[in-house]
């Protein structure tokens, strides 16, 4: 299979079922995944985990 094969049956999900409304909360929690594995081994962790 196609390493982005989830993402194209993603968005032709999206397409086909009118659903824009969820690309702004995957874009969210995407954001949100990458900062809190960013910040898992920095110094800055105690300062991100304090805002959640």
């Amino acid at each position: 299979m196609n390493k982005f094969a989830i993402v194209k049956e993603f968005w032709d999900f999206l397409k086909t079922r009118k659903k824009w409304w969820l690309i702004p909360i995957v874009v969210f929690l995407l954001m949100l995944g990458v900062i809190l594995v960013a910040a898992k081994g920095s110094a800055l962790a105690p300062f991100i985990y304090s805002l959640f």
